[in-house]
């Protein structure tokens, strides 16, 4: 059993909004930065496309969650150990807690002009490299070290 079509599409599109969204922050940060202590900033393509790039994340996580919930999920390796499997499901848990909580509390901070919410979305954002690294790094360890073909799931559905 494999992952369905749309959630493999999904997966990736969300993993490429992520990357755009950490990649680019840094013009949205300096507007804040501008406008928090009482200035004006023009108009950025590159801030606007990161406030409409966090709300599409937190649309496709929404929706991810829904099609999780419409067509499960494989099952874990029955090699597994109880670790192994501890750790797969915090991961996914906390990338999708993280995946909802970023763009909301981004949007928190540049709408409601919140210096808390922004010092939360930095924080939120160390989580979710960290979350995301040992996304990576488990993928990675069963491709090459277990050899179980575990991202074949995530290449092509069924």
């Amino acid at each position: 059993m494999g992952y369905a079509r749309s959630q493999i599409i999904l997966h990736w599109l969300v993993f490429v909004l992520i990357a755009a969204q950490f990649i680019g922050h840094e013009p949205i940060r300096a507007a804040f930065g501008v406008w928090m202590k009482g200035g004006e900033s023009a108009f950025s393509p590159l801030v606007a496309g990161h406030v409409a790039g966090g709300m599409l994340v937190l649309v496709l996580a929404l929706w991810r969650l829904g099609l999780r919930r419409k067509h499960g999920v494989p099952p874990l390796p029955a090699e597994e150990g109880p670790l192994g499997r501890a750790l797969a499901h915090l991961t996914h848990g906390m990338l999708y807690v993280l995946l909802i909580l970023m763009p909301v509390s981004g949007a928190v901070a540049w709408f409601g002009a919140s210096q808390t919410a922004a010092y939360g979305h930095g924080l939120l954002r160390c989580g979710m490299l960290g979350f995301v690294a040992l996304h990576i790094i488990g993928a990675l360890y069963h491709q090459f070290v277990l050899k179980d073909d575990l991202m074949a799931r995530m290449k092509r559905a069924p």
